[in-house]
């Protein structure tokens, strides 16, 4: 006989401690009492653990009460986008059809910015699974109108009540979305009582089987309440949900084509380009020679690098960092490149994330760099720690004037923009570092560096003058 601790506990799917969550209290999710985000979310969890697909599951999260997806599900997580995750849902699955590419959903995000995404990925049939959160509004920026709000429902933005002739009716997503051909399942739950839960249950299993047959598109709306967003208790929102909601929501299987439908019928597997073949389009574009380079051959230390770069806005760490990327492409790595901005382009922060492998890369964010380049103090004094021990450090003496405090670490300072003013440019300083990082590291070739910036820098009259700072760069790490 099961025992109550077999029975009781978190799918395997979540993670046992929430250590992504910034507060103290990483036992328990973030959610308001009584949303149905942590319910919906357990039952998703249940089901990838029963159908054995934690390992190969992407769960995409965009903006929304769902942002903060990546916390609880011990998988693959991609945070997007306002609306974009359809988008985003449709490139992963087509370039990895062997994962289980889930969308998480609000209404505010799937049936307002990102209603056509959803309409388009829908049309296409693509082989993947949207879990739709349907709350009848904007929960998390202040408890705004949302596209499903009821008429006469009383919002921060209706605050007389919804009116069709001023804000139109409110979006059936389950049925508008079954209107098209190419869907294979649709079905929209209640997340209330124990009846309706058992067939949200059963939906989301049936969900996510129709993706692991290959069988095509699936959505899964889910009436779900929101106590805070609509000024109730937790009972009160309950009530009005069976209440009012479910009337103008019919919680009803909307479309179900799965029994017509073979498995793998609409899996859609891209041709690889076999690595020989690609060499052959290269010697058409007279670009094969720049193909070239083994890890083998960078010192131990300095292997697959991951790299992280920060400034400020208006130094060029955006384009330094895509020009390490393009080398290491050339080189006929693995190479991904990121960025990430502050407030402002321009004065405020950024910084961008870097890796060159050998083998494929898992995820493109870098935590801890192995290689940190710093163009101004804000930037080392946040990302210093961050470094792995034994990590070498890049810092542009030009805009810091302390010294670097840890002992455990390789340090490399270079004045990058007063070698860029002695060039008469001191916009260059980005590509004096990258001088600097090809010599003290050798993980790239100096030609095929060189010849990256054609591709990667947009004002052509700029690439004399960049090639000479990289050169300046070099020659300064040689002494």
């Amino acid at each position: 006989m099961a025992q109550a601790k077999d029975v009781l506990k978190k799918p395997a799917a979540f993670y046992d401690v929430f250590f992504r969550k910034p507060d103290q209290n990483q036992q328990d999710t973030h959610y308001c009492p009584g949303c149905g985000h942590g319910i919906l979310h357990k039952i998703i969890a249940e089901a990838i653990e029963e159908l054995g697909i934690a390992d190969r599951t992407i769960m995409i999260s965009p903006v929304g009460c769902s942002v903060f997806v990546y916390y609880y599900f011990d998988t693959g997580n991609f945070q997007v986008a306002h609306g974009r995750a359809p988008a985003v849902a449709t490139g992963i699955k087509r370039t990895n059809p062997d994962t289980i590419v889930i969308a998480y959903q609000g209404d505010g995000d799937l049936a307002a910015i990102g209603g056509n995404e959803i309409l388009q990925a829908a049309n296409r049939g693509e082989n993947i699974t949207i879990f739709f959160v349907n709350n009848a509004i904007y929960g998390m920026t202040g408890g705004q109108m949302a596209p499903t709000t009821l008429i006469g429902q009383k919002t921060m933005t209706s605050p007389y009540g919804r009116k069709v002739e001023v804000e139109g009716f409110p979006m059936k997503v389950a049925e508008l979305i079954s209107t098209l051909e190419a869907p294979t399942y649709v079905e929209r739950v209640a997340l209330t009582d124990g009846k309706n839960l058992m067939k949200a249950r059963k939906a989301v299993r049936k969900a996510i089987q129709t993706q692991i047959d290959g069988k095509g598109f699936s959505l899964v709306e889910a009436l779900s309440t929101c106590p805070s967003g609509w000024r109730m208790t937790p009972v009160e929102a309950r009530k009005w949900l069976e209440t009012e909601m479910v009337n103008h929501y019919p919680i009803n299987v909307h479309k179900d084509k799965t029994g017509e439908r073979e498995n793998g019928a609409w899996s859609r597997k891209l041709t690889e380009v076999p690595l020989e073949k690609y060499h052959e389009l290269l010697e058409l574009t007279g670009e094969a020679k720049e193909i070239k380079g083994k890890m083998s051959d960078v010192p131990e230390k300095y292997r697959n690098p991951e790299i992280l770069i920060a400034g400020f806005g208006g130094q060029g760490i955006m384009l330094l960092g895509e020009i390490l990327a393009e080398a290491g492409m050339r080189h006929n790595w693995h190479s991904t490149w990121i960025p990430s901005y502050g407030p402002e382009m321009r004065g405020g922060t950024a910084n961008c994330h870097v890796k060159m492998f050998e083998n494929p890369i898992g995820a493109p964010v870098v935590d801890s760099p192995s290689i940190l380049v710093v163009m101004n103090q804000p930037s080392l004094e946040k990302f210093e720690k961050d470094l792995k021990p034994g990590g070498l450090l890049i810092y542009n003496t030009s805009m810091i004037q302390t010294k670097p405090t840890r002992t455990d670490i390789e340090t490399f300072p270079i004045p990058a923009t007063e070698i860029a003013d002695q060039l008469g440019s001191l916009r260059s300083a980005n590509m004096v570092v990258v001088g600097a990082i090809i010599e003290k590291t050798k993980i790239l070739e100096p030609d095929i560096v060189l010849a990256s910036l054609n591709t990667v820098v947009k004002h052509k009259k700029t690439l004399e003058i960049n090639a000479t700072a990289i050169k300046k760069g070099m020659e300064f790490a040689k002494k």
